[in-house]
């Protein structure tokens, strides 16, 4: 009989999004399949605690703040993998030097289902590549240039795809000189406008300005969040997505379409809300769908992805000019998620996802060193 992968689930985090990612890894665990894969869950506390043990995701759970939980949360948890005991440290790096012994080490790979910093930017994978540990998803690299909003820019820009004029603000240069920032904010775009943390993601932190006291207010939102903050010109638009799926030869799903409950796609409207339309596929021409995914690809190969990603793009509903918005490297997988839902729609389903994805970690692997 052949031995069943060891697969570590690692969610929670320090970030904003602790509790999407909560979310996230119960889906994730309900969908692996009991008969292919031992699942260890590890969870990482809001204070960079990890905790190794069957019940880490209810542990995790009882400690989120409910506000933020989004619909379809439950308490249960997975089973952990055989022979590892239950861990509990105060930091990564006693897994890391324990060695052979680190229960890490009994993993064939981790699914680190983990959203923002100190989880999605590079920081979590380079602490399994240092390791050794196979995990999904994108490489160091490709994980924080999708993380942070201005050097996602930056790459597109670079291979030449269409963006929206944005600018950057340091927090140190809007304490010193916050009507200065503002002037040369609105010297150079025109409201409305969209202020966001540059290192975050599921719309925390994030603001759409109509006036200058407006503009003042997101900036200061976004700075508690992020030492840079991301200004960027707002346009009437429609929001469509793609899921990449694939390590160098990667492939595009059907796009989707997301229309907000409110005036816009911010947290409520994803995950609090409930009233917000998803719609697959997108009601766009074939040529436009053709188009998106094109870009999409792109758009991944820019960044140097691997594994999956999510890719955002805003198509202007009076001219027609379609912009990539954001690639999100570890999109989520909660109930209500696009990611897997446009993959179903083109003809994967969730658990078959999650085999591929798998496949694909091991695949990296298996050629040596991630490349």
């Amino acid at each position: 009989m052949t031995r069943k992968v060891r697969v570590g689930v690692l969610f929670g985090g320090q970030s904003g999004e602790h509790e999407v990612s909560l979310v996230s890894a119960r889906a994730v665990m309900d969908g692996l399949d009991p008969e292919r894969y031992d699942v260890t869950p590890i969870g990482i506390t809001k204070h960079g605690r990890w905790i190794i043990a069957p019940d880490a995701h209810t542990r995790l759970l009882a400690q989120a703040d409910p506000a933020k939980l989004p619909g379809g949360s439950s308490a249960g948890a997975a089973d952990a993998a055989d022979g590892v005991d239950d861990v509990e440290t105060t930091d990564p790096l006693t897994l890391m030097v324990a060695g052979e012994q680190s229960p890490l080490k009994t993993l064939d790979v981790v699914f680190p289902v983990l959203h923002g910093p100190m989880g999605e930017d590079g920081t979590v994978q380079g602490l399994l590549e240092l390791m050794e540990i196979p995990y999904v998803g994108c490489g160091v690299m490709a994980s924080a240039v999708g993380m942070d909003k201005a050097m996602t820019k930056v790459a597109f820009s670079g291979a030449g795809l269409p963006v929206l004029p944005w600018l950057l603000i340091r927090r140190r240069e809007w304490e010193r000189e916050p009507a200065h920032v503002l002037d040369w904010v609105e010297q150079r775009l025109t409201y409305p406008m969209f202020v966001k943390p540059a290192n975050l993601g599921s719309s925390v932190g994030i603001s759409k300005v109509t006036g200058r006291a407006a503009l003042a207010r997101g900036i200061a939102e976004a700075a508690a969040y992020d030492r840079r903050i991301v200004v960027e010109q707002g346009i009437p638009a429609r929001e469509i997505e793609v899921s990449i799926l694939g390590n160098n030869e990667p492939e595009a799903s059907v796009p989707g379409e997301v229309v907000p409950s409110g005036e816009w796609y911010d947290y409520e409207a994803k995950y609090l809300s409930g009233a917000s339309k998803i719609l697959i596929p997108a009601p766009i021409t074939l040529e436009l769908a053709a188009r998106v995914r094109r870009l999409a690809v792109q758009a991944f190969k820019a960044i140097d992805g691997a594994g999956l990603a999510r890719v955002d793009f805003l198509l202007n509903r009076e001219t027609g000019d379609l912009y990539l918005n954001e690639i999100n490297t570890m999109p989520g997988f909660t109930p209500v998620s696009m990611y897997a839902m446009m993959w179903e729609a083109s003809g994967l389903p969730y658990t078959q996802l999650l085999d591929r994805l798998i496949e694909l970690a091991l695949e990296r692997r298996g050629r040596g060193r991630y490349a």
